[in-house]
C-alpha cells in the first residue's frame, strides 16, 4: 500500500512540477511580447520627436507642398495616439499612413535641390530613414514573439494552463498592402 501511495504522490508531484514549468514558460512568452512592444514603442517615440524638425525644415523650401506636410503631421498624431493606447491594429493603419507620407515627402524633396542640399534635412532624413529600418526589424521581432506566444497558448497541454491563468493572445503588427507598393513619383508631381 505504501508503494502505491508513493507512486501516486510521485505522479502528483511530477504533474505539479510540469504545470509549474508550463506556467513559467507562458509567463516568459508574455513578457517577451511586452519587451518586443516596448522596443517598438521607444523607436516610435524617437521618430515622433524627429518629425516636427523635418517638417519645419521642409516648410522653408516646400511652400507649395503644405498638404503633404500636413498629412505627415496628421499621421504622426495617429501613430502617437495608437502607440499610447497600445492599440496594435490602429498602429498598423497609422504606420501605413506615416510611411506613405514620409515616402511622398522624400520623393517630393527631389524637386527641391536647395532642400536636398540642406544639412539639417540630410541629417533628419538619414535619422528618420535609419529609425524606419530599425522599426521594421523590431516589428519582425514583435510579430515573431506574438506568433510564438499565440501558438503556445493554443497547444495542448499549454492551453490548460493558459486558460486557467487567463493568458491571452496578442495581435500581430501588420501594415496594409498600400504601404508595400512603390511610391508613384510621377503622380506626386502631377497633383
Amino acid at each position: 500500500m505504501e508503494v502505491v501511495m508513493f507512486i501516486i504522490l510521485a505522479l502528483v508531484v511530477a504533474a505539479l512540477v510540469y504545470a509549474i514549468i508550463l506556467y513559467n514558460n507562458l509567463v516568459s512568452l508574455k513578457h517577451n511580447v511586452a519587451k518586443a512592444w516596448s522596443n517598438i514603442d521607444v523607436l516610435l517615440k524617437q521618430r515622433h520627436d524627429e518629425l516636427p524638425k523635418l517638417v519645419e525644415v521642409c516648410k522653408q523650401y516646400m511652400k507649395y507642398e503644405q498638404e503633404t506636410l500636413e498629412r505627415v503631421m496628421k499621421a504622426r498624431s495617429a501613430v502617437a495616439s495608437a502607440r499610447e493606447q497600445q492599440n496594435v491594429p490602429a498602429l498598423g493603419g497609422a504606420e501605413t499612413q506615416m510611411r506613405l507620407g514620409l515616402g511622398n515627402l522624400f520623393a517630393l524633396a527631389e524637386a527641391y535641390p536647395d532642400l536636398k542640399a540642406n544639412e539639417n534635412f540630410q541629417h533628419l532624413q538619414s535619422r528618420i530613414s535609419g529609425l524606419e529600418n530599425v522599426i521594421a526589424d523590431r516589428r519582425e521581432y514583435y510579430n515573431s514573439s506574438v506568433n510564438i506566444n499565440n501558438i503556445r497558448i493554443e497547444q495542448f497541454p499549454d492551453v490548460l494552463i493558459a486558460r486557467l491563468f487567463n493568458f491571452g493572445s496578442h495581435p500581430l503588427l501588420q501594415f496594409s498592402e498600400e504601404e508595400r507598393a512603390d511610391v508613384n513619383v510621377g503622380a506626386l508631381f502631377n497633383s
